[in-house]
């Protein structure tokens, strides 16, 4: 079963806060099925140099946390951004944004997981997850 993981996701399970044993374990239990994109090694890769910014991270800590990401690339499938994924996130925006206050990025991750044949989004974020379910994508981890 292919899952997609959200950028949530993957910074807990690299950098410690509260989620990151739920990240952990289930990049785990999902690591033969993992598929991933540019978009993915984009947003973790900000979030990172945010957190130097903001000063919660050291350069050389950013660095050492980005290496031992990439090095997980290597394993995980990754796949080039679909080319119809800007239309189907709109489709998506127009069917679920005034109900459920989904932002661009939100929509896109889980029409990227849509269009990459994930049947399970991997996110901590409410409203992605509201807009998976509604979109019939399963969702993990199961938060509270």
């Amino acid at each position: 079963m292919r899952a997609y993981p959200d950028t949530s996701v993957l910074v807990s399970a690299y950098v410690p806060e509260a989620h990151s044993r739920a990240a952990e374990k289930v990049l785990s239990d999902f690591a033969a099925s993992l598929v991933l994109c540019p978009l993915q090694e984009l947003e973790f890769t900000n979030a990172l140099e945010l957190a130097v910014f903001r000063r919660e991270m050291s350069p050389a800590r950013a660095l050492a946390v980005l290496n031992k990401f990439e090095g997980h690339l290597k394993q995980w499938l990754l796949q080039p951004l679909p080319v119809d994924v800007f239309t189907r996130a709109a489709g998506m925006a127009r069917r679920h944004t005034a109900r459920y206050g989904a932002r661009s990025l939100d929509i896109l991750h889980v029409a990227t997981a849509i269009a990459l044949g994930a049947e399970v989004l991997l996110t901590f974020d409410k409203r992605q997850r509201r807009l998976a379910q509604a979109e019939r994508l399963r969702v993990a981890p199961r938060v509270t």
